[in-house]
């Protein structure tokens, strides 16, 4: 595969993750936002990981399982930023922009395992 969508992908995500992490900083301290805010967290940032993880696999097959898991860390993004909006943690605008690109990352990696 060509190595510079890869970098794109890489610093995509990364910055994807680095959003997550500055969402988080600024939720409120509720406890609610809080676990809502960690799940967020770990989801986000593994969607970086795991595309470095598969960029570097040893196999087609490893490549795809972990693209695989890059889809569900991404959708699982959605899933939480739905929560916080929906659950007035925090203004639904505030989470608008990472929706957004949780649903963008799904759709691009997702064409990349049904290549």
């Amino acid at each position: 595969m060509d190595p510079l969508p890869h970098k794109d992908l890489k610093d995509r995500t990364k910055q994807f993750a680095l959003a997550v992490i500055n969402l988080y900083k600024s939720l409120p301290k509720t406890v609610e936002a809080q676990v809502m805010g960690k799940q967020l967290l770990r989801a986000g940032t593994s969607v970086g990981a795991n595309t470095r993880a598969a960029f570097r696999g040893r196999s087609k097959r490893e490549y795809i399982a972990k693209l695989g898991i890059v889809i569900e860390e991404a959708d699982e993004c959605g899933f939480w930023l739905e929560l916080l909006a929906e659950s007035g943690a925090i203004p639904p605008a505030s989470t608008q922009a990472l929706h957004k690109e949780s649903n963008e990352l799904v759709s691009i990696f997702t064409s990349l395992v049904t290549r």
